[in-house]
């Protein structure tokens, strides 16, 4: 068998060489173009965005372990620059779509924490009516196309997504995010190939935190030695690696990646070296026996994004100790409001289960289907 070429490289213009992720010089990236068109009310924002997933998270962990709400919980603390990094870099027609642990996402690109923690709590006034739970986050009109629990299953989803913006002429593209346990699922590389022989602009963000549900990425996948994100060299798709502690190097290679998506109508694959403080969910109630306290300890001291974004505005002279405290009351805050707004809310009424389910239902009169969508002799929508 002949030995894969090597890996291309690529600098941070975007041009044919790559970068080595940096996790010594926290301005490695500081002076790429979309860095340096950072205001220091955006380069603030970044950071209280990362504090409210954070602390979202931390207060629904809580309400979890005290029987609050049922199902899984995937948290995201640890992996914050991510989804705040990459979606700070869209534009008005780029899409959105991710697995279960969805969360971050949700709040990076707007949705609030009232309707979110409801969703988790099975509330009416959830954004999926409470019909969704922690995996099934959505927001149409933020062209956040949601959270999807079965795994890779997204990944065709945002290939349809991508596909349907050059159908339609429309510059965009599709952010679609999978974790390092996905990228050996058939219909992942069923979407690259179709990615690299028809040009789509989607860029597939795999979010690596090590572990997938609770195997070392060492145990479960073969790759090239650059990484994960090498294998897109097989569908002859650009690709790259993002140390996804430090927001800049996220913002710097995201956006590289949506410029060739919106310029050139070509895909990506990006491979952010991130890290989970918890198990795959809180089911996983081993994850300390494939990984040790002391590695989860080294990663929060030496890679935490929020004290690595900390504290390079610090250094910036952007922030201070006392002002990154008074942000992080203030998210707690909010945090605390939303459990008290998914208490009070009420369950959904019994007519809801029917609805969402087929839109021919939802919208009486306009199918085309010759079945039947029930187990009966009738439509939903018809009389007797």
């Amino acid at each position: 068998m002949s030995k894969a070429p090597a890996a291309k490289k690529r600098s941070r213009s975007g041009s044919t060489k790559k970068t080595k992720s940096s996790e010594s010089d926290l301005f490695a990236f500081a002076d790429a173009g979309v860095n340096q068109k950072m205001t220091v009310e955006e380069k603030l924002s970044c950071f209280t965005e990362m504090v409210r997933i954070r602390k979202f998270e931390q207060a629904a962990l809580q309400a979890y372990q005290k029987g609050r709400m049922g199902g899984f919980l995937h948290l995201y603390i640890g992996q914050e620059a991510t989804a705040i990094g990459t979606i700070s870099v869209t534009g008005e027609n780029d899409h959105i779509i991710t697995a279960y642990r969805d969360h971050g996402h949700a709040l990076a690109v707007g949705m609030n924490m009232n309707e979110c923690m409801a969703e988790l709590y099975g509330k009416y006034t959830g954004c999926s009516k409470g019909k969704g739970g922690s995996m099934h986050f959505f927001a149409p009109d933020k062209r956040f196309w949601g959270g999807h629990g079965i795994v890779g299953g997204q990944t065709p989803l945002g290939l349809g997504l991508a596909y349907a913006l050059k159908y339609k002429g429309i510059e965009g593209c599709c952010l679609c995010y999978l974790g390092d346990g996905a990228v050996n699922q058939g219909p992942f590389h069923e979407s690259l190939n179709i990615a690299g022989l028809w040009d789509v602009p989607i860029i597939y963000v795999i979010e690596n935190n090590g572990y997938s549900m609770g195997t070392s990425q060492k145990r479960s996948s073969a790759h090239p030695d650059e990484g994960l994100a090498a294998r897109a060299e097989g569908y002859k798709i650009d690709w790259d690696r993002i140390n996804g502690s430090n927001l800049y190097e996220v913002r710097a290679k995201t956006a590289a990646a949506v410029a060739r998506a919106h310029k050139e109508s070509r895909p990506t694959v990006l491979e952010v070296m991130t890290y989970r403080y918890y198990g795959h969910s809180i089911a996983d109630a081993n994850h300390h026996r494939y990984r040790t306290k002391e590695e989860i300890r080294h990663y929060q001291e030496t890679k935490d994004p929020i004290n690595v974004w900390k504290n390079i505005l610090i250094e910036e002279g952007h922030l201070t100790e006392e002002k990154a405290k008074e942000i992080d009351a203030e998210a707690k805050a909010e945090a605390k409001e939303s459990i008290r707004f998914a208490e009070e809310s009420p369950f959904p009424p019994a007519f809801e289960l029917l609805t969402d389910v087929y839109h021919s239902v939802d919208n009486p009169g306009t199918h085309t289907n010759e079945g039947k969508i029930f187990f009966n002799d009738r439509l939903p929508f018809e009389t007797r």
